[in-house]
């Protein structure tokens, strides 16, 4: 009882609060129709696609306010106005579900009139694609179609079951499933199913827009038992991470049943079908894994038939998670190697696996030396080169990871021998840090026979200057690479080389610009001369880090800095000299140089002045020089002893014979001034003949300075440059004569005359000493006229020159000492032509050398000077022809 009683207070309780709230919304409606009311036609539900009017009525039209409509929040101007209602037409409205609003406006507010919710729907599709399925173990079998587009609205499905004979069996009514999109499926007990009867189902579909009716689905029961759905029972990934094996089981006999496998991983919405092979009745492998990764799996089973190897499959498995392993790298790496010049040291370059071929991290790299890789070097995981010896034949490079070792990479140590691909014209990408090289084959084979089995190629390029160098390896299928990463402005050097199993080919090298740019500054600029009308200008090349791009021309700018400020441009070929003749305004003149290249022309060089040398200052200083030359030949030349008796000679002998003759002065004859002091006259009958002949007689040694006047005998300078002490002998300490010519008294009255023999020994003579001589400038070599007589005879330029005649070899004949005889240290003969009174006579001295001298010092520089010898000093009125060669035994 107490339990009825409280039931019947809360219903009646929830009466009162139904009721309530009704009228309260009622309440507030009518507050609002107080201002009018909204009608839509044809209908607020309405097809989606049709034209709708909407009418806005106001139970009062106030003055100032005016009607307008909003749709979902957008005003919708009016197109008509009648009294107080506003009619609005939507046209082709489309919109499945909005709300719409009356609203009346005035300056300062505004008021709702009415409002509502407009709904719009589709008539159903056809049903389509009915699936009906069952198990061996299954009470029911279960159907379902697929409905076609959305409808927006409540959509019914009546399903009949019928006999083929057209008996009805059962009708069932389904609805839409709204959060899932589609009609829940049909259930039918497998109990109203016969074996061997063929049933037939249809499908009506319907809502407020329209109908639609499937086509009839016959079937037999046995044709809808598919095989139970399997279950997972375990997942094995092994050592490889890009393959798991699935093993399943079911209550069927899995004998001759396949399965499908589909999965997703965690960071996915939807399946995908895996590729997966049966190993055997309950397993079945799936590829294509990625390692490290988390995966989800399901797979269903299914009788394979010859026309539908797919048909009846299983239901889908419930899901099995499971974690793929770690990989490890299963390509090799990519090596290279540079070397300066054949023969150095190799640097070893690798480049580290690619992330897809390997899990985990590289935690080191081993190298492998030597033929039989006995030698071993771990490098670091952040290195990616390293320096080998040349003496080391054979290299090959493995990355070791976390998950396992990849195989060992041979690098390319010898060169094949032969012409790789040829670089075509590298074209810079759309961007600015990337160049497409190209390549091609110069003949009509791929490969050379000769290169050996292909590889791959390299593509290496290199900063100019020479600071930075990356490469890549391209398949031996491709023929053109994108290089990236390159630098605006920054010149590089392009190589290919093509990688054979014989080694490596030549390569085949090009400059490259990935961008070209404008260079930084103009080039050094020289003038080498400057004329009136032109000027010769010289520059520098602009360093390679300046140019930032092909230089394509120069252009010089002249100025002149006179009042008409003239300015000239001009521009050169860049791949011309850089020197060059350029005409050029008359006085003082402003040169600058800039550079260009196809991104324009950078900025000028330094500014140089010139100013046109003058003509006259130029011919005034080309006389001046060959003045000096001039002047500095002839002092070098005065200067020398031997050169300046060579050219007197040499005048002399230019010269008449009559300038050369050595006339005797009257004023010093002895004769006259021994007559004089003595009282008589000589009675000559010319001023000009000789005196008389006396009688000869003989002197002896001491009486000889009393009668003849004396011979002052000089010595030469020894080697320590000290003259000797005067004497009368006509010795020094070396063996040489010197003849003082300074006496200004005495008779000369003959004059000795070589004989035909002496002349040819003088030229003889004259020929020798025209040869230089190897020491001294201020001596020279000379063979005498005594044959070696006289070992150095030195002559004072001012003296006359010196004739050799009887009365000075007289006085030769009688030495004070043993040391005089050693001057005739060899035979001469001496002949003379005289005539005294009408009557010639020849006079004949003949010496026999009985000792020969030998000079004290090692200097034999002799004089060069071809001058008669003459003695001045004494009068010798006769002269003793001496031809015995015992007197000179009795001498010595």
């Amino acid at each position: 009882m107490r339990i009825n009683a409280a039931m019947n207070l809360s219903s009646t309780l929830w009466r009162i609060l139904i009721v309530l709230l009704c009228f309260s919304i009622k309440l507030c409606s009518s507050q609002m129709n107080l201002l009018g009311f909204l009608t839509v036609k044809p209908a607020k539900l309405f097809l989606i696609g049709s034209n709708l009017t909407v009418y806005c009525h106001t139970n009062k039209c106030e003055k100032g306010f005016k009607l307008s409509l909003e749709v979902n929040g957008e005003t919708v101007t009016s197109s008509k106005e009648v009294n107080c209602t506003a009619i609005f037409n939507l046209i082709n409205f489309r919109m499945p579900s909005s709300s719409v609003i009356c609203m009346l406006k005035g300056p300062d507010s505004s008021k709702i009139v009415d409002g509502g919710d407009l709904k719009g729907g589709l008539p159903p599709d056809k049903p389509e694609n009915i699936i009906c399925e069952t198990t061996r173990s299954s009470d029911n079998i279960i159907c379902s179609w697929e409905k076609g587009q959305k409808t927006h609205v409540n959509t019914t499905y009546n399903i009949s079951l019928n006999r083929e004979n057209g008996t009805w069996i059962e009708l069932y009514q389904i609805q839409d499933d709204k959060q899932k999109g589609r009609p829940n499926p049909l259930t039918i007990s497998r109990a109203v199913i016969e074996e061997n009867i063929k049933y037939q189902l249809i499908i009506t579909a319907y809502n407020p827009f329209g109908e639609s009716q499937s086509d009839p689905f016959i079937f037999y029961l046995k044709d809808l038992v598919i095989p139970e759905t399997p279950r997972i029972v375990n997942i094995e990934f092994g050592n490889n991470s890009q393959a798991a094996v699935l093993r399943w089981e079911t209550s069927d006999s899995s004998e001759h049943l396949r399965s499908d496998v589909w999965l997703r991983t965690d960071k996915a919405s939807s399946w995908t079908v895996a590729e997966g092979a049966d190993l055997n009745e309950s397993q079945i492998r799936v590829s294509g894994l990625r390692p490290l990764t988390d995966y989800e799996f399901q797979m269903r089973t299914y009788m394979p038939h010859n026309n539908t190897p797919r048909s009846n499959c299983s239901k889908w498995s419930a899901s099995v998670r499971g974690r793929s392993p770690g990989k490890g790298p299963s390509q090799q790496l990519h090596v290279w190697r540079t070397f300066v010049s054949p023969g150095s040291n190799v640097t070893v370059l690798w480049k580290p696996p690619s992330p897809e071929d390997y899990s985990g991290v590289v935690q080191q790299y081993k190298m492998f030396l030597g033929n039989e890789q006995k030698q071993e070097v771990l490098c670091g995981p952040a290195s990616s080169s390293v320096p080998v010896p040349a003496e080391i034949k054979a290299i090959s490079i493995s990355a070791i990871t976390s998950y396992g070792t990849s195989p060992q990479a041979d690098v390319p140590l010898k060169h094949s021998g032969g012409f790789g691909p040829v670089l075509r014209k590298l074209a810079p990408a759309d961007s600015s840090s990337a160049v497409l090289a190209s390549w091609t084959w110069t003949d009509d084979k791929h490969w050379s026979t000769s290169g050996g089995e292909p590889l791959h190629y390299v593509v290496q390029w290199t900063t100019v200057p020479g600071a930075e160098m990356k490469w890549q390896r391209v398949s031996k299928d491709q023929n053109n690479t994108l290089i990236t990463g390159l630098r605006a402005g920054v010149r590089y050097n392009v190589s290919l080389y093509a990688v054979t199993s014989r080694g490596v080919s030549a390569p085949s090298s090009r400059l490259v610009y990935s961008k070209e740019q404008k260079p930084v500054s103009g080039p050094n600029l020289s003038v080498l001369v400057h004329e009136a009308r032109r000027v010769h200008i010289q520059w520098d090349e602009l360093p390679v880090d300046q140019q930032r791009g092909f230089i394509t021309h120069y252009t010089v700018y002249l100025q002149t800095l006179d009042s008409s400020n003239t300015k000239l441009s001009v521009t050169v070929s860049g791949s011309g000299p850089r020197i060059l003749w350029l005409d050029c305004p008359e006085g003082t003149l402003a040169v600058q140089l800039s550079a260009s290249t196809s991104a324009g022309e950078g900025q000028p060089g330094k500014r140089i002045f010139s100013q046109p040398e003058s003509p006259a200052a130029g011919l005034v200083i080309g006389i001046v020089f060959v003045i000096t030359l001039f002047l500095a030949i002839v002092a070098n030349l005065m200067c020398c002893s031997c050169v300046r008796k060579r050219i007197k000679q040499k005048c002399i002998s230019w010269g008449p014979a009559w300038l050369d003759e050595n006339l005797p002065k009257l004023g010093n004859s002895n004769a006259i001034r021994l007559l004089k002091e003595f009282g008589s006259e000589p009675s000559f009958s010319s001023t000009q003949d000789d005196p008389p002949l006396s009688a000869i007689s003989f002197i002896y040694h001491e009486e000889r300075d009393d009668v003849y006047p004396t011979i002052h005998v000089e010595s030469s300078q020894d080697t320590s440059g000290e003259p000797t002490e005067d004497t009368t002998l006509l010795m020094s300490d070396r063996g040489t004569v010197l003849f003082d010519s300074q006496q200004e008294h005495g008779y000369k009255p003959q004059i000795a005359t070589l004989t035909p023999r002496q002349e040819e020994v003088k030229e003889t003579e004259e020929e020798q000493r025209a040869i230089p001589s190897s020491l001294d400038e201020d001596s020279c070599v000379f063979e005498g006229l005594l044959g070696g007589f006289l070992s150095r005879v030195e002559v004072e330029p001012t003296d006359p020159p010196l004739e050799l005649n009887l009365s000075s070899v007289g006085a030769l004949l009688w030495p004070k000492t043993p040391e005089e005889t050693n001057v005739l240290n060899e035979g001469f003969l001496l002949g003379r032509r005289g005539t005294e009174n009408n009557v010639e006579g020849e006079s004949t001295l003949d010496l026999q050398e009985s000792e020969k001298m030998t000079p004290h010092t090692t200097d034999t520089c002799l004089s060069q000077s071809t001058d008669e010898i003459t003695l001045t000093g004494g009068y010798f009125p006769q002269g003793a022809a001496l031809s015995s060669p015992a007197r000179c035994d009795t001498l010595s």
